[in-house]
Order: structure tokens, then C-alpha cells, then sequence
């Protein structure tokens, strides 16, 4: 790879200058720990701007100028120390133990679990008895994640930190559960397409509503900290883990959105966290199945993998997600980064002059867990620079082992302190001190409502991307006889894949006919299809492949689309996820990339087949030689959509 030779995305700024002037509250000072309060009690947080600085957009909060200063004209005079701040004196009355608990993380599932029951009594006698410093939510609704949480920080002796990953949006986690006998879709906080989408939709202000929206639907269900955004360059097509969670592969671009992304989360009260550092996107390797080596050097990190974090450092992020990666070229041996203090004190600390927290990535993956016996991880993570154990397997057993490196002298209780200080800090500037519930009435006032649903959507139709268009087949004439079939290659769990997409396919086709096919679809079945196909005026075959560690489809499915081509039976590829699978099947007719099975990508991607509307997205990611960088063919809105 020839890193002065990446072409550059022209990347859309239509808010003008407020990517040069730096906000205040940016590392250029240090960065000094962003004052704002929960978002369900007034308005957004407002942020001092230095002077000639104009907001990001319309709903960004006006400038407050600080009140002038009047020099002491009595400099004899006895001065009397300040009062500590509530985190000063927190820290002052706690227990060794109550401070090794405030580092520790927990994974809480958003289920409903009523007191008394076994689910609920577990997480509280956690809380009670280890005092841990906040928790990390998993998928529930958002009125069950606020309820659960308001009980949790009701038990906790001191104000729980909540985090969540929320990569595309509160939705990411609050959102998809369907009820099973009546398969009803139960709705939920608002969900963006993939990253990804956002780098071939080119506009940095995309990005930044993306921050806002997330921070402001967090912070109504109680979550502080939504782990975003991914700051990794996704240099290797082969990559399972990270792949459409990435902005793309220019690492300069991947910056401008990453800083976009983090202003627009730290503006409207959340705390922005960037991962995975020092960058996991040139990886063959799932880390939460075995640790992945990265073979790279400072020169090359400094080129690719750094600039996104160094960047968004410099905006002023407050949190940062180590990777379960080895760089051995700076760790100099083969363990985890969350593990080597040249990485976390050495590289994030001393070099790129990172003072906000440290999570860790999951203690509980394989990358980890297995190396060390139980506890000693959570050690070498604390003596390494971490300031959050993040999901640790057995949280009484990290923090014993965490303790007897104190009584042992391998830890001391200054270096405690430190990570603890930040934590009770960044608690404090949250307004936890004052209020550490948040009132649910809200939830339904901010939390998916219609203005955030249709940004989603905006974006999601800008993304919309196409890469091979044979014989100009897009956009299809629409006509309301012909014969369709619609397959869609997806995860058996998943059951909203393709649901949108054919209702939308099916108003124009109202005798389309769909079939869905996974992985345990047997030979008979795709023989079936391809009689079905052969007496059919269009197939559209759909690719659902964003989830976790999917890179390769089934010999099988790979086998169907390409005697399609074959037997040229008219045909559109469309690939919700990785845009890299046209690789398996390069004859394929059409092949336009939606980037997610999110909702919003699905309406999106059926309207492009009909020119509903533009399409204008730009591969953020290329694969020779298929595709390039910035590659995408663009198609104007069709006069009269609707109507092959």
C-alpha cells in the first residue's frame, strides 16, 4: 500500500468554517472535561466558542461568552483554599476497594426483570456489594433501558457511568425487537446506516447529526457514554470485524467524519469515545476469537491507523476503546494493546497527549481472556494505562486480583487514583452528582421520533451506491405485470432483513414473489430458485452480510448468482452490508451497495431501483480490480419514478 498515493473524497462541509476554528473545549489546552447536563432537563448543552466561530447547525446551542474577569488589586491579602469539587471529595472518602469497584464495567442486558426475580437481583448485588463505577447496556426497548436503569442507579452508592455501544445510532442496541407470535415489529430509538454509508454519502454534517441525534436519545434512556464513534481505517477488504463499521479507507476522510461525529456527540451531552486504538482495520483476524497480529511499524501507524485519532484527540474526545490487537512493533512482544503500557502510557498518554478514559475493548473475548488466568488481565489492563475494565468475566475476581497487585506492590494506589480522579470528574460534568436519573416521560418527546427518522433516511438514500450497471438496467421501468423474484441471503435470526425492502419492491410488483436462503439452505432449494428464475422477467437477489464476522457467503448462494449471469436471466445484486462480495460474483449484471439491513437503507435502496432517487454515493473503500476509491455511478432522479 502506497499511502501517498490514496486519493482523497471531496467530502461535503455546507456549514462553512467550523472545521477550522477549533471549540474550547478541544485538546489544543488540554482537554479539559466537557460541563453539561442531562438533555431530558432542558435544553442542549451549550458550548463557549472562541471568537469568530459559527455554530455547526441550526440546533447547535448559542455561544456563551464568559463574564470579564477583575484583577485582585490586594495581592497581600490571605487567600483561602477553594472548597473540593464534589469528585475531590468523593475520592477522599472512599475505600481502596469502593475505588478498584468504581474502574469495573459490567455488561447489563435492557430486559425486563422485575425485583425479586433472579435477573435483577444479580446486577444489584454486583452494584451493591463491588460498587462498580457504571455499566454497560445491552439491546432492550428504551423505555425498559431507562426504567432499569433509573432502579440500578437508585441501588449504587455512588452515580453509575452508562455507556452502550451505539455505532449507528441509539437504534444499534434500542431497536429491532420483534414479537414473535404476531411478528410485529415493536420499534425504537432511531437507527442509521453503517458507517460506511456515511463515507459515500460525503458530507460531514451528516456526521455530525448522527453525534447529535445519538447523544440526545442516550441521554433521554440514561446512557452517558455511546461507544462512537469507530475511528478505524478499513484498509483490508478481507477484514470480518470492522468492514461497513468503518467511515472507508482514506484515513484523512475517515478523520473528517470521525471529528464530525465526535463534535456532534460532546455538543448535545454524551461522551464521544473513539475505537478501537491504535487501529483495527488491517486485520484477517475476528479478536473476539482469537488475537489478531498487526505487523506494522510507527511510520505506517502514523500514516494510516493514527490519523483518525489524532484528530479526533484533538477535538477534544473524551473517551477512547483500546483494540484486542497486537502491535509488537511498538509493544515489542505479542500481547493485546489493552495490555502494553507502550501502547496505552507510551503511544495514547505521552505521544498523542490523550488525557481523557481509557475502556478497554470486552475482557470476556477470546483475544483476552484467554491469555491469563482470570483477574491477571484486568491487572496488566490497569497497569497498562486503562481507566475502565470493561465486561470483565467475573467482576469480584478482577477486582480481587486488582487488590492483591496493591498489597504486592505491583500497582500502586497513586496510579488508582489517577483513573479514578477522571472517572468521578467526567461523573461530575455530567451532572451525575446532582441528578443521576433521568424522568421517562421524555423518552417517547426524543427518543425515534419522526424529525431523527427522516435524517436517517435522508442518509441513507445519499449513500446509495452503484458500482456496475450493464446494458443501463437502473433504473427499472417499473412495470406492474412482469414477473419478479426477490431472494434474500440472510442470518435465520434476522427477520426484519428484507422485510422492508420487498414491501417497498412489492408496491410496484404486486405478484413479486420472495424467497429467503441462509446458510443450511440445501441444493433442492436453489434448484428451485433457479426454475423460478428462469421463468421470471427480473431477479433481485439481496445480501444481508453486516453482521459480526461474516465475509464469505455459502459456495451455494455464490454458486446461484453467478448462473444467473450464465444463463442471463436479468438480474441486481444488492449488498446490504460489505461491498467487497462483488468479488464472488463479478458477472452480476447490476451490483448497487446500500451499506446496511437498517430500515432506513432498505426503503432507500428499493426507491434507487425505480429512480425514486438520485443516486449519488461514492465508494468510501475500494477493491481492485473491481472498484475503486470514490467509484459510483451516477443516476438523476427519474422524471417519473415507479414504473421495468
Amino acid at each position: 500500500m502506497t499511502i501517498q498515493s490514496i486519493p482523497r473524497l471531496p467530502l461535503s462541509n455546507p456549514t462553512g468554517s467550523f472545521w477550522i476554528l477549533p471549540l474550547l473545549f478541544s485538546a489544543c489546552s488540554g482537554q479539559a472535561p466537557l460541563t453539561v447536563p442531562a438533555p431530558a432537563s432542558g435544553p442542549p448543552v451549550e458550548i463557549v466558542q472562541a471568537e469568530g466561530d459559527t455554530p455547526v447547525t441550526g440546533d447547535a446551542p448559542a455561544p456563551v461568552r464568559p463574564a470579564p474577569t477583575t484583577p485582585s488589586t490586594s495581592a497581600a491579602a490571605p487567600t483561602t483554599p477553594p472548597p473540593l469539587s464534589w469528585a475531590e471529595s468523593t475520592l477522599a472518602q472512599m475505600t481502596l476497594r469502593e475505588k478498584v469497584g468504581q474502574l469495573m464495567m459490567p455488561f447489563v442486558l435492557g430486559n425486563f426483570a422485575p425485583e425479586g426475580s433472579e435477573t435483577h437481583n444479580r446486577i444489584v448485588s454486583v452494584i451493591e456489594a463491588e460498587h462498580v463505577g457504571g455499566v454497560i447496556m445491552s439491546v432492550g426497548s428504551p423505555s425498559e433501558v431507562a426504567v432499569k436503569l433509573n432502579d440500578l442507579q437508585q441501588h449504587s452508592k455512588f452515580p453509575l457511568l452508562v455507556a452502550a455501544d451505539l455505532e449507528t445510532g441509539a437504534g444499534f442496541r434500542f431497536r429491532g425487537a420483534v414479537h414473535i407470535p404476531t411478528n410485529i415489529a415493536l420499534g425504537g430509538a432511531t437507527t442509521f446506516p453503517s458507517l460506511m454509508a456515511f463515507g459515500a454519502a460525503g458530507d460531514l454534517d451528516y456526521a455530525y447529526q448522527l453525534g447529535r441525534i445519538t447523544a440526545l436519545e442516550a441521554r433521554a434512556m440514561g446512557v452517558h457514554v455511546p461507544f462512537a464513534p469507530v475511528l478505524d481505517v478499513n484498509s483490508n477488504p478481507d477484514n470480518p470485524i470492522i468492514n461497513i463499521r468503518s467511515f472507508g479507507e482514506d484515513p484523512h476522510a475517515v478523520a473528517d467524519l470521525g471529528v464530525a461525529l465526535v463534535r456532534g456527540i460532546q455538543d448535545f451531552g454524551a461522551v464521544a469515545t473513539g475505537k478501537h486504538f491504535p487501529g483495527h482495520g488491517d486485520t484477517e483476524t475476528d479478536s473476539h476469537l482469537e488475537l489478531p497480529i498487526i505487523r506494522a511499524g510507527r511510520e505506517r501507524l502514523d500514516a494510516v491507523e493514527l490519523v483518525p485519532f489524532r484528530a479526533a484527540i484533538g477535538a477534544g474526545m473524551q473517551g477512547i476503546m483500546t483494540a484486542h490487537i497486537a502491535v509488537p512493533e511498538i509493544s515489542g512482544e505479542t500481547i493485546p494493546a489493552t495490555l502494553s503500557k507502550p501502547v496505552l502510557t507510551g503511544l495514547l498518554r505521552n505521544d498523542l497527549g490523550f488525557d481523557g478514559i481509557i475502556f478497554t475493548d470486552a475482557m470476556d473475548m477470546v483475544a483476552v481472556d484467554r491469555l491469563f488466568p482470570r483477574g491477571e488481565a484486568a491487572v496488566r489492563a490497569v497497569l497498562a494505562g486503562a481507566d475502565v475494565i470493561l465486561m470483565p468475566r467475573d467482576v469480584k475476581q478482577a477486582i480481587d486480583a486488582i487488590m492483591d497487585a496493591i498489597d504486592e506492590g505491583r500497582l500502586t494506589e497513586a496510579r488508582l487514583d489517577e483513573s479514578v480522579s477522571r472517572l468521578l470528574r467526567l461523573k461530575e460534568n455530567l451532572g451525575l452528582a446532582e441528578d443521576r436519573t433521568v424522568p421517562i416521560e421524555m423518552i417517547p418527546r426524543v427518543v425515534g421520533v419522526p424529525e431523527h427518522m427522516e435524517m436517517a433516511l435522508e442518509i441513507a438514500e445519499r449513500s446509495i451506491t452503484l458500482i456496475r450497471n450493464e446494458r443501463d438496467l437502473l433504473p427499472l421501468l417499473g412495470t406492474r405485470r412482469a414477473q419478479v423474484l426477490s431472494v434474500s441471503f440472510r442470518d435465520p435470526g434476522d427477520v426484519l432483513s428484507g422485510r422492508y425492502f420487498d414491501a417497498r419492491v412489492r408496491n410496484t410488483y404486486p405478484r413479486l414473489v420472495t424467497r429467503s436462503v441462509d446458510e443450511s439452505t440445501n441444493s433442492e432449494a436453489y434448484d428451485d430458485l433457479l426454475r423460478r428464475a428462469g421463468r421470471s422477467d427480473l431477479v433481485i437477489v439481496s445480501v444481508y452480510s453486516n453482521f459480526a464476522g461474516r465475509v464469505e457467503l455459502p459456495d451455494a448462494t455464490i454458486e446461484f448468482v453467478n448462473e444467473l449471469a450464465r444463463r442471463r436471466v436479468t438480474h441486481v445484486v444488492i449488498s446490504f452490508g460489505s461491498p467487497y462480495l462483488i468479488s464472488l460474483f463479478p458477472d452480476a449484471q447490476a451490483y448497487l451497495l446500500a451499506w446496511s439491513s437498517a430500515q432506513v437503507s432498505q426503503q432507500a435502496a428499493a426507491d434507487a431501483l425505480f429512480g425514486g432517487i438520485a443516486i449519488s454515493g461514492r465508494s468510501p473503500t475500494g477493491m481492485d480490480p473491481f472498484f475503486a476509491l470514490g467509484d459510483g455511478i451516477q443516476i438523476p432522479l427519474k422524471v417519473s419514478a415507479g414504473g421495468r
